[in-house]
């Protein structure tokens, strides 16, 4: 698991081979494949993982908010978040959206946080989490990908008329 997170965090899936992954875990593929299946069932089952560590950080910034201003907290959330992966060096894990599941978790948890606001919200607050990563996965200042982060707002929603432009 150590070195798989390990591996998958700092490349991307394509990146990383099953020999690689075994000797740096000081194990057969076999035994590999007898636990996991696959590379991809490894990798589905440490993501799954590292996305509810993350999730649960980001679950419990929400919960925090002062006064019930969830939409106060989204930042704050997104930072912890951000912080999160960019720390432990889970960036290629949580760079783009599971492949492997169902549901996308990080936009499940936006979507319950912020039930009145528009659906599409939940994935603007997902896509821009993920681009961070993915900028600092490739190269980017973590902390100007934070200050990119921050510049994003959310505050109450104004429905505007469409306009063309």
């Amino acid at each position: 698991m150590l070195a798989a997170l390990a591996a998958f965090g700092a490349r991307p899936f394509d990146q990383v081979a099953v020999a690689d992954l075994a000797r740096n875990a000081d194990v057969t593929t076999g035994a590999i494949y007898h636990h996991f299946g696959s590379k991809l069932g490894l990798y589905a089952f440490v993501r799954l993982d590292v996305e509810r560590r993350l999730l649960d950080r980001i679950e419990g910034a929400l919960a925090a908010a002062a006064d019930g201003n969830v939409r106060a907290a989204v930042m704050p959330a997104l930072l912890v978040g951000f912080d999160f992966a960019v720390q432990a060096g889970y960036l290629h894990l949580l760079d783009a959206p599971p492949t492997t599941a169902e549901h996308d978790g990080l936009v499940d948890t936006w979507r319950a946080a912020l039930p009145t606001a528009s659906p599409v919200l939940a994935d603007v607050l997902a896509a821009a989490l993920r681009a961070a990563l993915r900028a600092v996965g490739t190269g980017a200042d973590p902390a100007e990908a934070r200050r990119a982060l921050r510049t994003l707002a959310v505050g109450p929603v104004v429905d505007q008329p469409a306009t063309d432009s």
